[in-house]
């Protein structure tokens, strides 16, 4: 299937039903559970069908949510994509549970995005249930796990369950997170448009307020911490491409070298939530503290998803100027330049800080270090399989430069090396290196101009394949909508998080 289609036919079905199905009995007073007045003294009182307001979490809807999701998603790959793999039953699936798992060949993005996302959906029904990032998971787990077992006639794989099961929470939580800092915004009952983009962030989020109505309200806050968000809308002007590697080797045609789309519309978005500083604010729970960065390109729709978040950690200070989180982050990668691509599922130990360098000069960081299970490779190489598989070192710096509310220099080097270790192939491996250079200046109230440089690199080496060397560097301009003026900097020395 066509993940993406089904859950945008999921979103369509949610909105064609009306919300009056939904809706609690006007006649009918739920807190003195007596019937008002009517037009009609022989009325009887109906039930209350929106399951109480703000009861709590539910450990049943979930998996019954996970259930019929995956149920759905078997009987849609079983008619419109491939029968074979997707006509399992009883048999396929004791097979399943009794034989050998495996590390699967399947394309690239099916691995580390499809899946990934899928998971992000079983934790999705959990999470908007009222439970914690932790049961959460073990609902994803367990989901990918049916999926595995019953969903498929093909063996289970090792790689996928990971991605999935882990990787889909790393992914989830900041949607979620999204989802509801949308709907806490703004004053009251939430409208048509702020539930629309809520169910856009995290279509089972948008399920359950559907389905279950009001019994979920109110069993996550998000605690108000220090936002920064950026939307930035531009173009690629230049490019500059240098590669050993070339297209079709084995094709009968000519070669082909490898180059980059130039001209092409590119959209990025950019959420830091939680960011330390802010009085009051604590990160008691999974999550209070991440990065989310979405980069979308006219050649390539999913250029980049990354996204880190502090598991567990807490805050610190050293001296007046100096803020700072520390502890585990979960990491989730998935990079992809045109003509290379790496991702990874991966943990790591690292910090974020706030420094005030002056009076309005403030500069924020990220170090991380981790590992994980990631794969990396060209794209239309040579090979029937064009990724490598393995465990995955890894490492960020990352930095912005805050000059008051006129301007930011970001700057953010990533390093990934996909070891022979624990391998799909054990004859090889692939260290990417990525540098991005990012100057925002603001030109009025929240709208400004954006200057990007960024540069990848990619070298691969393995015993039966020649030695792999590819650059990709480009230059982008664009329009940039700031979530505010002084580009996330926190000013805790006034007792308050910056804002526009």
């Amino acid at each position: 299937m066509s993940l993406r289609t089904f859950i945008n036919a999921l979103l369509v079905l949610a909105l064609l039903i009306p919300a009056s199905a939904f809706a609690e009995d006007p006649k009918l007073d739920t807190k003195s559970q007596k019937v008002a007045p009517t037009a009609f003294a022989d009325e009887k009182p109906r039930p209350v069908l929106h399951w109480g307001e703000g009861d709590g979490k539910s450990y049943f809807v979930p998996a019954l949510d996970i259930s019929g999701f995956l149920l759905i998603l078997n009987q849609y790959d079983r008619h419109f994509i491939d029968d074979d793999v997707y006509h399992s039953d009883f048999s396929s699936f004791k097979k399943n549970l009794t034989g050998a798992w495996v590390s699967d060949s399947d394309p690239f993005a099916i691995n580390q995005f499809m899946h990934p996302y899928a998971g992000s959906m079983y934790y999705g029904f959990a999470r908007s249930a009222g439970l914690d990032y932790w049961s959460s998971l073990g609902y994803t787990a367990s989901g990918s796990l049916l999926w595995e077992l019953a969903g498929e006639t093909s063996p289970p794989s090792i790689n996928d369950e990971f991605t999935t099961g882990f990787g889909g929470t790393i992914l989830g939580e900041p949607l979620y997170r999204m989802a509801s800092l949308l709907l806490e915004s703004g004053n009251g009952k939430p409208g048509f448009w702020r539930e629309l983009g809520a169910a856009a962030l995290s279509p089972p989020t948008g399920f359950n307020r559907l389905a279950y109505g009001q019994r979920f309200k109110g069993v996550f806050r998000s605690h108000n911490p220090a936002v920064f968000t950026r939307l930035q809308l531009g173009v690629n002007l230049n490019a500059s491409v240098t590669s050993n590697v070339i297209r079709n080797p084995n094709s009968g045609a000519a070669p082909i070298p490898q180059s980059y789309q130039v001209g092409e519309p590119i959209a990025d978005f950019t959420i830091g939530y939680g960011l330390p500083g802010k009085p009051g604010y604590t990160y008691t729970r999974p999550f209070d503290y991440f990065d989310f960065q979405f980069t979308a390109a006219g050649s390539n729709v999913f250029e980049n998803i990354i996204s880190r978040g502090l598991l567990y950690g807490t805050a610190y200070s050293a001296g007046d100027n100096y803020r700072g989180v520390w502890g585990l982050y979960g990491m989730y990668d998935y990079i992809a330049p045109q003509i290379f691509r790496v991702s990874t599922t991966a943990v790591g130990l690292g910090s974020t800080a706030q420094w005030w360098l002056s009076k309005r000069i403030a500069l924020q960081g990220t170090a991380l270090a981790g590992v994980g299970y990631g794969s990396a490779g060209t794209i239309h190489g040579a090979g029937e399989r064009d990724y490598h598989s393995g465990v995955s070192p890894q490492g960020l710096l990352a930095s912005r430069l805050i000059f008051g509310d006129r301007a930011a220099l970001d700057l953010e080097l990533r390093d990934y090396y996909v070891s022979s270790l624990a391998a799909s192939e054990n004859n090889g491996s692939e260290n990417i290196i990525r540098g991005v250079a990012t100057l925002t200046v603001r030109v009025y109230n929240l709208h400004g101009i954006t200057l990007r440089y960024t540069v990848s690199q990619r070298d691969a080496h393995y015993s039966t394949l020649n030695d792999s060397h590819q650059t990709v560097g480009a230059v982008s301009i664009g329009y940039t909508y700031l979530g505010q003026t002084r580009f996330g900097a926190v000013d805790w020395r006034s007792k308050s998080a910056g804002g526009p």
